[in-house]
């Protein structure tokens, strides 16, 4: 397939360009690069994008990219009164337009009152996103993920006149589904990770045109295997290890379920395994685990490591035996991606999206959610068959035992080749997101398809 770019500039081309809004909780950020890269992805193809965030940048986010700002891109806070005002004005005069909406909030569902006052506010948020987006013209506002920024832009799309759609990922949907049932129902389409997220809309939500819904699949790339740099961090390099390594990548949030590692590391530790366990990223419930690990006295087996650069991620992946993964919900983790891509060996609950990515020890191995007993024995049994494997390699002998091993590693190689490849993905996202679109529009954009192909 060829694809051919429509022009950036509207004065050399008849073909009318496409504009779209693109709003994201916080933008942009390191822990969902995949926003940006689709926000790429669209602009290659010559699509017109504003890039929104709902929440102000981390300042170390916004220094790595600051070109955004320089592309207009939407920040929603801090919140300007005259914005608000004027948010307000436009409520009052486009009362119509949202009144199906606040009817929703106020007296139907089974929300909580505080999840209705929420709702409310960001409607007037909704109202404000519009303000600052009227002059630029778009055409379709898009949002990632089903949090508040999804009312924020459905609403802002109500009032402007113009189409709306979501991506939904994992805690959105299966954990914090708050007024789905409305999102759902307005948006012009819906793109989800996994096709277990599908099934479970279809389910829950038997009303929504199953037309609607897409599945578009994210991915990262494979490397070439190299000798990756040191991980460098506040207190000095990361050492080398002789120890059987664990290791957790994600934000220490209380749905990724860090707490249940550190609990599982406790019983590891007096089965009398030798062992380490590292967890990289930095979050709410970092405290609570510090506390944790000190209960367990896991001080010299547990490390936290705090926010690691994505640059010196491989070093982490090389070093690890095994990476696992405990959270209580998902999509299709990234982190699993990565470490398969790099040949390393996962181990994940049986939840979610996850069994789409990791088939049970041919690309990897999945535990009983939320049990420990198992989670443990699967740790074992790994353990045992990777030290017989560096006994095998050191003796340059090949028990038939240790060759799973590398069949599993080479499974979820391919796997993630073919089926979670970042750039393929990203292609297969921006085909059908023009696709979507141009339904929607109808034959305005004809040629600008067209050209695509």
């Amino acid at each position: 397939m060829v694809v051919k770019l429509a022009s950036p500039n509207p004065g050399f081309s008849h073909t009318p360009l496409l504009k779209v809004a693109y709003l994201a909780n916080q933008f942009p950020s390191s822990v969902e690069p995949y926003v940006m890269e689709e926000i790429d992805q669209l602009r290659r193809r010559g699509v017109q994008v504003v890039a929104g965030s709902a929440r102000k940048p981390a300042a170390r986010e916004k220094e790595r990219r600051a070109s955004e700002i320089d592309l207009g891109m939407i920040v929603l806070q801090p919140i300007r009164l005259i914005i608000l005002l004027r948010a307000a004005w436009m409520l009052v005069n486009r009362w119509p337009q949202v009144a199906e909406l606040v009817k929703r909030v106020i007296c139907q569902g089974t929300e909580s009152p505080v999840q209705r006052s929420k709702a409310l506010l960001h409607t007037w948020m909704g109202a404000y996103y519009a303000v600052l987006l009227e002059a630029r013209e778009v055409e379709h506002i898009h949002v990632h993920h089903g949090y508040f920024g999804s009312w924020i832009a459905m609403v802002a799309a109500r009032l402007l006149g113009v189409t709306f759609s979501m991506t939904l990922h994992g805690s959105d949907l299966l954990l914090h589904g708050a007024y789905l049932d409305a999102k759902l129902g307005s948006c012009a389409f819906c793109l989800t990770v996994s096709e277990y997220n599908r099934c479970f809309i279809r389910q829950r939500y038997p009303g929504i045109d199953a037309r609607k819904l897409g599945v578009t699949r994210l991915g990262v790339d494979v490397p070439e295997f190299s000798v990756g740099q040191p991980v460098v961090l506040q207190d000095g390099p990361l050492p080398a290890s002789s120890h059987f390594t664990l290791l957790a990548v994600g934000r220490l949030h209380a749905v990724k379920d860090h707490a249940f590692l550190v609990r599982a590391c406790a019983q590891l530790h007096a089965r009398g395994l030798c062992f380490e366990c590292v967890i990289a990223g930095e979050g709410p419930e970092r405290r609570n685990l510090e506390s944790v690990i000190r209960k367990y006295g896991l001080e010299e087996t547990v490390t936290l490591l705090g926010y690691v650069p994505r640059e010196q991620m491989d070093s982490l992946y090389r070093r690890a035996d095994l990476v696992v993964l405990t959270s209580r919900s998902e999509g299709i983790p990234l982190v699993l991606m990565e470490a398969m891509a790099r040949g390393r060996l996962v181990l994940a609950p049986a939840i979610t999206g996850i069994p789409e990515l990791i088939v049970p020890r041919k690309t990897g191995f999945l535990y009983e959610p939320g049990t420990v007993g198992d989670f443990i024995a699967h740790v074992l049994f790994i353990h045992s068959l990777v030290r017989l494997d560096k006994r095998a390699h050191h003796d340059s002998v090949f028990p038939s035992a240790t060759k799973h091993l590398d069949w599993v590693k080479h499974g979820a190689q391919s796997l993630v080749r073919h089926d979670f490849n970042r750039k393929a993905n990203l292609e297969r996202f921006a085909d059908h997101f023009i696709q979507q679109i141009s339904k929607q529009s109808g034959s305005r954009h004809e040629d600008f398809v067209l050209q695509q192909i």
